[in-house]
């Protein structure tokens, strides 16, 4: 939620490496922009929770890592395997008031919090003379955000010299100077990562940003319920400018919000279409860029960034041109949904009024920060962001905002202490045969399958081999030198790691590429696969029941972490992670026949997705197409979990266990790794704007196209989850 911020350092919970804007809306649009694309297993964690300690749920494993009384002996499995697996569990734990959503990823995100409460604790409890310079510097970021008692003496005392800073600008010139310092919230962004296209260097990406609320849709929403939210938010925009000190705060917001809808309605991409890699790859000179930026002072902004030994600038929201749309072969329904980008932002900006720029910038500045000011501030964040939107009744305790906040900024040197203590070696080198049996089955699947000729198979099995798998930490992790924190100022402290953060991340450029960094904590509940290092990773806090347990039988481990495995390794062969190589070059290594084989295959999935439909009567599904990357590492991921599993096992004699044979523990375990419930406000948000299928469908929507799943537990047409044979999409 800063301006020109470098990669987001992740927090527990799930990380974004992301252009960084002003807005929530911003950042979640540059993620989908994000050089690499980074795909992750769940797209957050946890939202909220109570100011006040309240219990929260608990998983049993039984013996050997899934429960069975947990079954729901009323519902065959071949109706829905979900409720199955899992609605006895969920029936007997409603949601605390402090989730928006509970599952099997946030009760390790809370007890990958608590264990960093504990480092940090004891931490607290030394004599400050005692503390190292590193430990000094978690417990002041720690302090500084759990002492509301001096944030409340403080007031808008903090956010006060830059509110007047932006207002004190006579010009677009000088405003677009602060847009380019860290911690200010600015319409257009970017960041250094590798360049997608030549992956021995870096490059600087740009695009634009500027939403508010969570999608482009929310603007355009005529619905009561739309009309609803646009009322509510523009309430909380008056409170922001109120505190910004304009004398009229709800005339200001009627400007910022006009400003926010045209960017919506002109401006913005549909999330589908941004998904598209060959459309979000636009190669400029600095010359090309300056051309588009007009009188928009775009060379100095990124020579004040640090950008200006860039080779190139990559443009992620472009409007392609008409021959680049033939070439392409983009539908007229596909270019309605394409904006004007970058080059109308730049226009936009030049446009509207400067005092109209200078209410956005103060409101984004304000709102960046409103959960560091007084509670009346935090509370307004919370009731539209939390309650309204996402339906969650009480606000997350601050000492567990504390954690987060202080792993946002010093997250890897937290993580140091975190795998001394919490990271078992075995577990690691458990880790290690499970990915090398899934490489094995991904190169027979590879071997095996009839729609892909041998000419692309040889790229295939390239790219495979040169998949790099990380797991648990990196050894070098970040020691943050430069980075000052200060016990009695958090807002400071924020603004101080984003100006860190970005500098980190400028000073990337003209170095050779640094292949060791992670772009998630070892703390972190969650995994990722990024196709230009072509690499997979599996933080250590994940590597836990009910993911991976030790002691836990094979069956399940392969059915758990074994699926999260095959889910990453299936992102490098998914609709969008395929367009990269061995060396993750974004370039086309299939033939054209191939290819349209591939696609065919994922049209299937499109349509079968867009299918599950949880509201209004089948009016309200899930998008197919914005789903269809995660749906294809699912459905890719599981088939290739089972097949590592049949690897591990070959030599075996596989008992049946508590009545249950090897293949249905695996099931079973794949549907509690997704055992997850939710608010109706919450799943209608995911709907419109996450890349990931609700829980229940990430479930039963692999298991349908699996034969292996219909024999285990005597699946047929009588069944609702029954798909005829032909009709199963088989991938890898």
């Amino acid at each position: 939620m800063r301006s020109f911020e470098a990669i987001a350092r992740a927090t527990t919970g799930a990380s974004v490496l992301a252009l960084a804007f002003a807005t929530p809306a911003a950042a979640d649009e540059a993620h989908e922009h994000a050089a690499g694309e980074i795909e992750y297993l769940l797209e957050e964690t946890t939202e909220a929770a109570a100011e006040e300690v309240t219990a929260t749920p608990t998983m049993s494993f039984g013996e050997w890592g899934f429960d069975p009384a947990l079954l729901s002996a009323d519902i065959h499995p071949g109706d829905d395997f979900f409720a199955y697996a899992n609605k006895k569990w969920l029936d007997a734990n409603p949601l605390p008031p402090e989730f928006s959503r509970f599952g099997a990823f946030t009760l390790l995100g809370e007890k990958s919090t608590s264990d960093v409460k504990a480092l940090v604790d004891e931490l607290v409890a030394k004599a400050p003379a005692d503390l190292t310079s590193d430990e000094k510097r978690i417990v002041d970021a720690y302090n500084a955000f759990l002492d509301t008692d001096a944030i409340e003496a403080r007031g808008l005392a903090p956010v006060q010299p830059h509110v007047a800073k932006i207002g004190g600008a006579q010009s677009l010139e000088e405003l677009a100077m602060i847009w380019a310092e860290p911690g200010y919230s600015a319409p257009i962004g970017g960041f250094v990562n590798v360049d997608a296209k030549q992956p021995d260097r870096y490059v600087t990406y740009l695009g634009s940003g500027g939403l508010g609320l969570p999608d482009r849709e929310y603007y355009l929403d005529t619905s009561e319920k739309g009309r609803n939210i646009q009322v509510k938010y523009k309430e909380y925009l008056t409170l922001l400018l109120d505190a910004g000190g304009y004398e009229d705060p709800a005339a200001a917001t009627d400007v910022v919000y006009a400003f926010e809808d045209k960017i919506a309605r002109t401006i913005s991409w549909d999330r589908t279409v941004r998904r598209n890699r060959d459309l979000t790859y636009n190669a400029v000179t600095v010359e090309e860029l300056s051309a588009m930026a007009g009188d928009f002072p775009v060379k100095a902004v990124i020579k004040k960034i640090g950008w200006e030994s860039s080779p190139i600038f990559v443009v992620n929201n472009l409007p392609p041109s008409e021959e680049e749309i033939t070439e392409l072969g983009l539908d007229e329904a596909t270019v309605a949904k394409i904006g004007k980008g970058l080059p109308g932002m730049f226009d936009l900006v030049r446009d509207t009024p400067l005092a109209t720029l200078q209410a956005w910038t103060i409101k984004g500045f304000i709102g960046s920060y409103d959960h560091l000011l007084p509670k009346k501030y935090d509370d307004a964040q919370f009731e539209f962001f939390g309650k309204l939107l996402r339906g969650t009744p009480e606000q997350r305790p601050r000492w567990k905002r504390a954690i987060s906040a202080t792993q946002g900024s010093l997250g890897e040197l937290v993580g140091k202490s975190y795998v001394e203590r919490y990271f078992p070696p075995e577990n690691k080198a458990a880790m290690d045969e499970l990915v090398a049996n899934l490489r094995i089955a991904m190169a027979q699947s590879i071997d095996e399958i009839d729609w892909m000729s041998e000419e692309t198979k040889v790229e295939a099995r390239a790219k495979l081999e040169s998949f790099d798998p990380k797991i648990g930490y990196r050894d070098n992790l970040e020691t943050y030198e430069g980075l000052a924190i200060t016990g009695d100022d958090p807002i400071a402290n924020a603004i101080a790691t984003a100006a860190w953060e970005t500098k980190d991340n400028a000073d990337k450029l003209g170095k050779p590429i640094d292949r060791t960094e992670w772009f998630m904590l070892p703390q972190t509940v969650n995994a990722y696969y990024n196709p230009t290092k072509n690499e997979i990773v599996f933080p250590a806090a994940i590597l836990q029941q009910p993911f991976f347990g030790i002691n836990a039988d094979i069956a399940v481990n392969y059915g758990a972490i074994g699926g999260v495995i095959g889910h990453e390794i299936g992102h490098g062969f998914d609709d969008q992670g395929s367009k990269s190589d061995a060396t993750g070059k974004l370039r086309n290594w299939w033939t054209e026949e191939d290819r349209a084989a591939f696609d065919a295959r994922g049209d299937k999935l499109v349509e079968q997705y867009s299918n599950f439909c949880p509201f209004d009567e089948g009016e309200t599904c899930v998008n197919g197409r914005l789903t269809l990357g995660e749906n294809i590492g699912d459905v890719g991921g599981l088939s290739l979990a089972y097949r590592a599993y049949k690897i591990a096992t070959k030599d075996m004699d596989v008992p049946v266990i508590d009545g249950f044979t090897g293949d249905q523990r695996f099931f079973l375990a794949w549907a509690q790794v997704w055992r997850s419930a939710q608010r109706e406000e919450n799943y209608r948000l995911r709907l419109k704007t996450g890349v990931h299928s609700p829980e229940e469908y990430r479930t039963n929507g692999p298991l349908r196209n699996m034969d292996a799943w219909y024999e285990a537990f005597g699946v047929t047409e009588d069944h609702a989850m029954y798909i005829p044979p032909e009709d199963r999409v088989r991938i890898w």
